[in-house]
């Protein structure tokens, strides 16, 4: 229940900023939203304008995991709809006490930076992107966490 909740509430916070977004004059999109691929869950995208979105994540392996990100996109010549992105974000991880693992029962906040490829597929409502999510966590065994990211696959609803 939690789950569809925040889902919910990142998309009508998304939303606020569709007035900027749809004045913007570009081939992408502005709304999309999916599944994430690696370590599995929910992606939603919003576009702020022409060069920069808002991504939220949810991430449900081993416990849940929300990250937020703040992305600058950039066209790669040559090819229509397809963009290179980087940025920085935040996410919180709360870790099921149920896994066997030195973190398991463990909650953490951190940091995230992001890298990655965006592509709108021409005439189809369908967005792709592949990237890798390194972040840093602060909590009770802080350190690097490099396993985050992977293949997006989303539904473009504006």
């Amino acid at each position: 229940m939690n789950k569809f909740f925040f889902l919910f509430l990142f998309f009508i916070l998304g939303k606020l900023n569709v007035a900027e977004a749809q004045s913007s004059k570009h081939s992408q999109y502005n709304t999309a939203i999916g599944f994430k691929f690696y370590p599995g869950g929910v992606t939603f995208k919003q576009a702020l304008n022409k060069s920069k979105c808002l991504e939220v994540n949810g991430y449900f392996w081993k416990g849940i995991r929300i990250t937020g990100l703040y992305e600058l996109h950039y066209d790669i010549a040559g090819v229509d709809g397809l963009r290179w992105y980087v940025g920085p974000g935040l996410h919180t991880s709360m870790y099921s006490p149920d896994i066997n693992e030195n973190y398991a029962g463990r909650n953490y906040i951190g940091i995230d930076g992001v890298l990655g490829l965006d592509y709108k597929i021409p005439s189809v409502p369908l967005n792709l992107s592949l990237d890798w999510q390194p972040s840093i966590e602060f909590g009770t065994s802080p350190g690097f966490v490099g396993g985050y990211g992977g293949l997006s696959v989303r539904y473009v609803i504006l």
